[in-house]
């Protein structure tokens, strides 16, 4: 069941709540609970399977004890239809809710509601579908209360002032993305519950477009986000590692993603004592949605991500770790850099590159394609990856062929003819340098004192061998 909590204290929230209950609802009455605290009548509905209950409280949001014992069920988690105010024009948004320094704005100080990161994803995918022309969707950081809940919860909001409060077609958005969630899959956990894909996010301003853009775009989640001026607030990262761990804990966590300032040594200091590892962009997107013991598995067995481990098209958890034909590579590189990669990206688990990732180089994790010694993950005892790196070689012999006369494939070596222009031929038979070797060279025959000198004349096969 999913719980939607409005204010009467917030008109933006009460627009949203009549745009909700314009669908078909049932009313029902709680008697042992005052209309102030979400009792008196409430709503009940269904969609796609899922239940929704409206309760309604006087009081604002952000001073509201944990509202989940109004419900007449434990919700799986809560939203909170809410105005949103600043200086942002119409404007859709999002956050969860804590404070990382003292609790100005309702809630307790350091301490963080539970967050629900694979629900944010699918209100954001809610916002752009249903955004009345001219607003904006955002995800905002972390702040005010209420903190203390024992469901997952998140802000839903009208923004920005009370033009879009009063506004019938963006509280209806709203109203619409929310009833969207269960179409959507929406869950507390992005990916497994069991082992959730989630971030929280450090430094950056209030409003979070790098955090907004993993979430959009990625198999991750993001949840708690603290900006700039909240870690501010919070102090000493090593003098308040415990509201550190508050937030990873509330969203259910183990990776930071840093924005902004790159030199936050004590920041990053505390992440490490606590036991979270700090990852790029780059590795957030690079990983995606393979298996986390997988990746951490190919990073020592081949290079980190952010040292230019890439992870290919083949998903296998038994993997033979191959050197790869360097040379090979790079004269297939010469003929197109992008189908070059591709030839190792489409048949590896992960390789390793350079020069940001686009050119194959080094080691690669072919699946593992023997019996003997494989316990179904990982590397193997006795890999045998003999197929699929041959078929690399098949497909890297192949885009020679489309440079290079004659190409022929021996089990040790790839080896590459090709006839070209040899100058001391040329001169030899009187060729004067200048325009004449240039058509000799483009393939064209040239008089030289009355006689004809063909290019096949001047030509000498050029011969390259690949180790393979």
């Amino acid at each position: 069941m999913i719980g939607v909590v409005v204010s009467r204290a917030d008109r933006a929230s009460e627009h949203i709540g009549e745009r909700l209950l314009a669908a078909d609802w049932t009313a029902r009455e709680d008697e042992d609970r005052p209309d102030a605290d979400g009792g008196g009548t409430y709503h009940r509905t269904s969609v796609a399977g899922e239940s929704f209950e409206l309760r309604a409280f006087d009081d604002m949001h952000i001073h509201l004890d944990d509202p989940t014992p109004a419900f007449s069920e434990r919700p799986d988690y809560l939203v909170f239809v809410s105005r949103h105010s600043g200086d942002t024009g119409p404007l859709l948004t999002c956050h969860f809710t804590g404070n990382f320094g003292d609790a100005e704005y309702g809630g307790s100080d350091r301490s963080f509601a539970p967050a629900c990161p694979g629900v944010q994803r699918a209100l954001v995918a809610g916002f752009d579908e249903h955004a009345p022309d001219g607003y904006g969707v955002a995800v905002e950081c972390t702040h005010h209360g209420p903190t203390e809940l024992s469901v997952p919860s998140l802000f839903a909001e009208l923004g920005s002032d009370d033009d879009q409060w009063d506004d019938p077609a963006g509280a209806a958005a709203v109203a619409r993305a929310v009833l969207d969630l269960p179409e959507r899959g929406a869950t507390p956990a992005a990916g497994d519950p069991d082992d959730p894909r989630h971030l929280v996010g450090l430094g950056g301003g209030h409003y979070a477009p790098r955090f907004e853009r993993v979430l959009r775009e990625t198999a991750w989640g993001v949840g708690h986000v603290a900006s700039d001026w909240q870690l501010e607030e919070l102090g000493h990262p090593g003098e308040h590692a415990d509201a550190l761990a508050a937030a990873f804990d509330a969203s259910d966590a183990r990776f930071a993603l840093v924005e902004g300032e790159t030199d936050r040594p004590a920041l990053e200091r505390a992440l490490a004592d606590l036991g979270y590892r700090v990852v790029s962009e780059t590795w957030v997107r690079a990983v995606d949605d393979r298996p986390l013991d997988l990746v951490s598995e190919l990073e020592a067995d081949l290079r980190p991500v952010d040292e230019g481990l890439r992870f290919g098209a083949v998903r296998s958890e038994a993997y033979a770790v191959v050197d790869l034909p360097d040379d090979l590579l790079a004269a297939a590189h010469g003929v197109d850099p992008e189908r070059a990669r591709a030839a190792v990206a489409d048949r590896a688990v992960a390789f390793e590159t350079r020069e940001n990732g686009t050119q194959a180089v080094g080691r690669a994790a072919f699946p593992d394609t023997g019996t003997d010694g494989a316990d179904g993950t990982g590397r193997t005892d006795a890999p045998d990856a003999a197929g699929t790196y041959d078929d690399l070689i098949d497909a890297l012999a192949a885009l020679l062929r489309e440079t290079h006369d004659e190409v022929e494939r021996r089990p040790d070596a790839v080896v590459a003819r090709t006839a070209a222009f040899d100058p001391e031929k040329a001169a030899t038979l009187g060729v004067p340098e200048g325009p004449a070797f240039g058509a000799l060279a483009g393939g064209e025959s040239v008089e030289v004192n009355g006689e004809t000198v063909p290019p096949t004349a001047v030509e000498s096969e050029r011969v390259e061998e690949f180790p393979v």
